[in-house]
C-alpha cells in the first residue's frame, strides 16, 4: 500500500514538473485600461495588464481564476506567484489570468480598481475565452492575498468573484498582526480605527462571501499565520464554505516554488478542493 502511494506521488510530481517546463502558451497580454484608469497612479509608467493563459479547448471546464501576485504592495512576484501557476490550472481545464496591478503608493483605490476591473473584463470576454461567467474566481498570495480577499468581501455585481484562493495572505490592517510594509504602501501609513475596520478582510466577511481555500505555513514570520486563521474563522462564523491548510514549515512566499517542502501536498490539496464544487 505504501509503495503504491509513493508511486502515485512520484507520478503526480513528474507530471506537474513536466507541465511547468512545457507550457505551450506564453499567454496573451491585454491592457486593462485602454482608455485610462479611473484613478491615476503617481507613476504613469505603471500600467495594469492581464496575461491570459487558456486551457486546451478539449479540457476547458469554463472556470477561470484571476491571479494577484504578492510583493507587499511595493513590487510584484509575477513568476512564482503568478505565471508559473498557469500550467497547473490549465491542466485542470481552468483559465489562468495573471493580473499585473498597479502599486498604490498610499492610495488603496488603485489596486482595488484594477482587480475589480480584471474580474469584469474576464466576464466581458467570457464568450471569446470559453469561460462561464458564473465560475470566475480570484487568487492572491501575501499582499496579493489581501487584494483578492478585499475583492471577495467587498466587490459587487460583475466584479464579485465566485470563489477565492488565498496563499499566506495579509488579511488584517491591525498594527499588531498586519504586515507593516503592506499596510504602509496600501494606506500611506499606520491605519486608524476606521481604516482598520474597512481594510481588514476578516471584518468584512458576510454570508454572501464566496467559498475560500486558504493555505499558509506555521513558521511564517513575515505575515503572521493569525491573518489567514482569523479569515477562516470569520468564514466559519458566517457559514461560508472554507478550507484551511497549515503546513508545518515553509516560511513565507513559496508560491509555486518546487523547493517548498509541501509543494506536492499543497497541489493535491488544491486540486481536491477545486473538484469539490
Amino acid at each position: 500500500m505504501k509503495k503504491t502511494k509513493c508511486m502515485r506521488l512520484l507520478a503526480v510530481m513528474l507530471l506537474l514538473t513536466t507541465a511547468i517546463h512545457t507550457m505551450a502558451e506564453k499567454g496573451k497580454v491585454y491592457d486593462l485600461w485602454p482608455k485610462g484608469a479611473p484613478t491615476e497612479s503617481s507613476n504613469p509608467q505603471d500600467k495594469a495588464t492581464l496575461r491570459v493563459f487558456l486551457p486546451d479547448a478539449k479540457k476547458a471546464t469554463g472556470r477561470a481564476i484571476v491571479i494577484c501576485p504578492g510583493g507587499g504592495y511595493e513590487f510584484l512576484a509575477m513568476e512564482h506567484e503568478g505565471t508559473q501557476w498557469a500550467s497547473f490550472f490549465n491542466q485542470q481545464g481552468i483559465a489562468a489570468i495573471v493580473l499585473k496591478y498597479r502599486m498604490p503608493h498610499g492610495n488603496w483605490k488603485i489596486p482595488v480598481e484594477d482587480a475589480s476591473e480584471a474580474i469584469r473584463m474576464v466576464r466581458r470576454m467570457a464568450a471569446m475565452w470559453h469561460i462561464d461567467p458564473n465560475q470566475v474566481g480570484i487568487m492572491g498570495s501575501s499582499a496579493g492575498g489581501h487584494l483578492a480577499a478585499t475583492i471577495a468581501t467587498q466587490a459587487e455585481g460583475n466584479a464579485a468573484p465566485n470563489f477565492q484562493l488565498l496563499f499566506y495572505p495579509v488579511i488584517t490592517m491591525d498594527p499588531a498582526f498586519t504586515h507593516q510594509g503592506s499596510m504602509k504602501n496600501y494606506l500611506g501609513g499606520v491605519a486608524n480605527k476606521k481604516q482598520t475596520r474597512t481594510h481588514s478582510c476578516d471584518q468584512r466577511v458576510t454570508r454572501v462571501t464566496p467559498r475560500a481555500f486558504i493555505a499558509l505555513s506555521d513558521d511564517d514570520h513575515t505575515v503572521l499565520p493569525a491573518n489567514g486563521v482569523n479569515y477562516y474563522l470569520a468564514c466559519y462564523r458566517h457559514d461560508v464554505p472554507a478550507t484551511l491548510h497549515i503546513y508545518p514549515t515553509g516560511g513565507h512566499g513559496w508560491g509555486f516554488n518546487q523547493d517548498f517542502d509541501y509543494h506536492i501536498e499543497m497541489l493535491l490539496d488544491l486540486k481536491a478542493w477545486l473538484k469539490s464544487f
